[in-house]
């Protein structure tokens, strides 16, 4: 039997998601509402800032982002939340580790924790982290105004997308085919790096890249512990700020566009990353 003849067999739902043929009516519609959707939220806005942020030309966008302030805020912000997301791939990953694989007293609370950052506004985080952290932290740890509490605000609000981007994951993988390669003579760090990590590459790669992001973008935890003091603990988003409040909506785009691009070469690194690792795995 023809490979046509095995299309043309099979049900009708099956035929329209074979690739290379045209869609049906009901799944071009579907289609076209998903776009007309995700445009409206996304696509359009996006434009806009960049449109706004060029209409001053190039050399007022490059003065804007070369500004000594501003320059200073990108590079806090792209720094701490480079740092904060490699320790959350470490940590992250071992949370989610000892979530599926072990059985502790407390564990279903675990899991509730793990999700309050998602639940929390960042401004009340911002308060709670200021009352922990700050000067009258009953904890004896002052941070308030420092570049450390930016860096503990990044944490905070970025702590449950690796673990939870890992866990179904990680719940998933067969023990058994890690017992086998055991039985085969490899060792610990053998299964992990050919069996274990090829595995969880995507889920870690998704979650980094969602913490890096959530971290550049971070504005209402950190206000409050920071101080927002300007070529010293001021971050991108309060940079944003200042310059709308400024009426200063050209600037305040140039930066959103910066902040927009690092973020978008960030993904596309980690997606190639992942690609890599798990060819080789």
């Amino acid at each position: 039997m023809t490979s046509t003849a095995l299309v043309a067999d099979r049900p009708a739902d099956n035929r329209r998601a074979a690739p290379g043929l045209p869609l049906g009516r009901a799944s071009g519609l579907g289609l076209g509402v998903a776009m007309l959707w995700f445009s409206l939220l996304v696509l359009i806005p996006l434009a806009a800032v960049v449109v706004t942020a060029s209409q001053g030309g190039w050399g007022t966008f490059w003065d804007t982002v070369t500004n000594e302030q501003t320059s200073a805020a990108i590079r806090l912000t792209i720094g701490t939340a480079f740092l904060v997301t490699l320790v959350n791939i470490v940590m992250g990953t071992l949370i989610a580790w000892v979530l599926v694989r072990d059985r502790f007293f407390g564990k279903r609370l675990l899991e509730i924790l793990i999700d309050i950052p998602f639940a929390l506004p960042t401004i009340v985080a911002g308060l709670v982290l200021l009352s922990l952290y700050g000067p009258n932290s009953p904890l004896g740890i002052d941070v308030a105004n420092t570049r450390a509490a930016v860096f503990l605000a990044f944490l905070f609000v970025t702590l449950p997308f690796i673990v939870r981007t890992v866990q179904p994951v990680l719940a998933e993988l067969d023990p058994e085919v890690e017992e086998a390669a055991a039985s085969l003579g490899a060792s610990r760090l053998a299964t992990l790096r050919r069996i274990i990590l090829p595995s969880l590459t995507p889920a870690i790669a998704a979650g980094a890249a969602l913490s890096f992001a959530r971290g550049v973008s971070e504005y209402g935890s950190l206000v409050l512990l920071s101080g927002n003091l300007p070529m010293r603990t001021e971050v991108a988003s309060v940079r944003i700020l200042s310059s709308i409040e400024n009426d200063n909506s050209d600037s305040a785009a140039a930066v959103a566009v910066v902040l927009l691009a690092i973020s978008l070469a960030v993904i596309v690194v980690l997606d190639v990353l992942q690609r890599r690792v798990m060819r080789r795995g």
